[in-house]
Formats: C-alpha cells, sequence, structure tokens
C-alpha cells in the first residue's frame, strides 16, 4: 500500500558535485553540456606502458564497463561529504578510474548500494584491498543479499553473483539495513529504502526469481532497490538511481510523497529501459517523467540506446548524455 505524504525534513545543501566513475560509455570527444564537465583529448593525462607504441606508452584512459558507480560530494556552509553510489561491476574498475581521476578513496564516508545485483557491487573488492579494513558504513536494503537467478528466452537460466555479507563484514564495515527512509550527513542525503510502486506499467524485472524457503521463487518487484535524493539551494530535488528496477516514474513520484516538495529538478542514472520487455513502456515514461518538468535529465547504464534517443527528443536541452569522468557541477 502506498505511504502517505510524509514531508521529511530533506536539509537543501549548497552545492553538489557528481563525479562518474563508472558507466558504460566512455567518450574522449564528448563536450562540455551545462553543468556536466568532460575530461579533455587536450588535457595532460597518465599513461601506461605499450609494447607496440614507438615511445613505448599509451594514453591511460577511464575504463567503461556495465555497471555504474557515482561520487556524491556535497556542501554545506563549511561542511563537505563524499558519498559513494554504487561501485560498478569488476574488481578494478572503480579502483582504476578513481586512480585516473585522481579520486582519493579514503576520503569517502559511506556508500549507498541501490540495490545488490553485481553491476553495482563488484567494485566493493577493489575498494577493500586499496583502504583495508574500515568501519565505513554500508546502506542497504534487506533484500540485497538474496541469492537470485533469471529466466532467460530459450530456457536459459542464469544465477546472478551474490555479495558476501561475512566478507564486507569482516572487512570492518558498518552493514546498516532499512527498509525505511533514512538520512546522511545531517539529514542532507535522503536514502529512499524500499519504493512504493504506484504505476501500474513498470514491472521491477519479472525474470528474476530469488531463493527462500529451500527453493526458488518469483522476485520480480527487486524490493531492494532504492534511490537517494539531494536537495541542492536555488535547484531543487536530484534523484539517484542505480538501474531503476522501481521504476524512474515510481522512483520519482515516491520521492516527492517522501520530501513533500512539488517539483523533481534532476533524474540521474540508470532508468532500465532497454530490451523488448521494456522498450513498449518508453513513451509512456517520457510522458509521465515529463509531466514533472525536470530540468536536468541523466540517463545512464541500463537505460538502453532506444530510450537514450526518445529522451533526448522529449527533453530537449535538459537531456545531457552521461559517460565516465563526466563532472556534474550544481
Amino acid at each position: 500500500m502506498p505511504r502517505s505524504r510524509l514531508g521529511i525534513p530533506l536539509e537543501r545543501v549548497d552545492s553538489l558535485t557528481v563525479t562518474t566513475l563508472v558507466d558504460n560509455v566512455f567518450d574522449v570527444f564528448m563536450p562540455d553540456q551545462g553543468p556536466a564537465h568532460r575530461l579533455s583529448p587536450a588535457s595532460p593525462g597518465k599513461t601506461q606502458p605499450s609494447a607496440t607504441m614507438v615511445d613505448g606508452r599509451a594514453p591511460d584512459q577511464p575504463i567503461a564497463e556495465h555497471g555504474l558507480s557515482l561520487l556524491l560530494t556535497t556542501t554545506k556552509g563549511e561542511a563537505s561529504h563524499m558519498l559513494l553510489f554504487d561501485t560498478g561491476v569488476s574488481p578494478n574498475g572503480m579502483i582504476g578510474n578513481m586512480d585516473r581521476l585522481q579520486v582519493e578513496p579514503k576520503n569517502i564516508e559511506a556508500i549507498v548500494c541501490s540495490h545488490g545485483h553485481f553491476d553495482h557491487t563488484g567494485g566493493l573488492d577493489g575498494l577493500i584491498r586499496r583502504v583495508g579494513t574500515t568501519n565505513l558504513p554500508v546502506l542497504i536494503h534487506p533484500d540485497f543479499w538474496n541469492r537470485r537467478r533469471v529466466q532467460l528466452p530459450g530456457g536459459v537460466v542464469r544465477e546472478i553473483p551474490t555479495t558476501s555479507k561475512s566478507a564486507l563484514r569482516g572487512v570492518g564495515f558498518e552493514i546498516i539495513e532499512e527498509r525505511q527512509p533514512s538520512f546522511l550527513f545531517d539529514n542532507s542525503v535522503l536514502v529512499t529504502g524500499e519504493v512504493d510502486r504506484t504505476t501500474d506499467y513498470e514491472p521491477g524485472f519479472p525474470v528474476q526469481e530469488a531463493w527462500h524457503n529451500d527453493h526458488w521463487e518469483p522476485d520480480p518487484l527487486v524490493l531492494d532497490d532504492q534511490a537517494i535524493v539531494v536537495n541542492v539551494r536555488d535547484r531543487g530535488l536530484v534523484i539517484f538511481t542505480g538501474c531503476g528496477h522501481a521504476g524512474i516514474v515510481n522512483i520519482a513520484r515516491y520521492t516527492l510523497a517522501l520530501t513533500g516538495e512539488s517539483t523533481v529538478y534532476g533524474v540521474f542514472g540508470g532508468f532500465h529501459l532497454n530490451g523488448p520487455l521494456y522498450e513498449p513502456l518508453i513513451d509512456r515514461v517520457c510522458a509521465d517523467l515529463g509531466a514533472m518538468q525536470p530540468r536536468l535529465v541523466v540517463p545512464a547504464h541500463c537505460t538502453g540506446w532506444r530510450a537514450q534517443h526518445a529522451l533526448a527528443r522529449a527533453f530537449n536541452d535538459a537531456y545531457v548524455p552521461d559517460c565516465v569522468g563526466t563532472r556534474f557541477e550544481l
């Protein structure tokens, strides 16, 4: 059942910087656009050994992979906080890009995992190897640990790699499991927790099953899918999704209900509109999201190329493509 309009007190921050550490795309020629600042091909960058180059060196560019990781830095008065949202898919992808982008992982104060799928959690391994034992808080939904599999076309079944609770606890991470909304950094970052499903067309992840009570059960809702929200002064609510399994429209509407706000400034992250199961939803998502009149739309990761094209047409200058290494200054 939908929760009532809560109007929880999300404090405004003075500024927000978002750095894309992992996404499906890297494009060294992508130009700056609005609040998005790209890496320039003219900028001196790191190099790496290459036996096939005349001088023995090749550019050490950021690596794209099928996953997502965002670094959020908020400022409010004299206080600044750094939050990691998801960690990408490979053990070395995110931490390698941190090195290339000169991000110091020891400055991260908390981690929020959008959900338990491995393309958002795999980089925890590289982070752990870099920072060692730490009591860093990791905020998740209790279903994050579910053992899962997917039923693919043609009867193919694939189990999804699951993050180890004992491994995270073993390195000192403070695991915080919460279904309800929660805050970080003096009420300036909202973690939505479990998202109400109020649209009648955003299906979650119908091909998914979870292991419960010694057998596989349908698990289409991906209830651990959660978003984070920041309210930026003079702009408004900025919503960050991992895959958006809860549905980007559901997520945006739930955020408005939680905060008591009437408008959304920006939506950023995976919208999960890729493939034949989701592409028929694209036009309706564009229409319902458009009714909220966001001024910044940054679809990433699993949004899909057809949805990217449709969102670009629907939102015109508000649409900003993402790529690894982009820094958004809000």
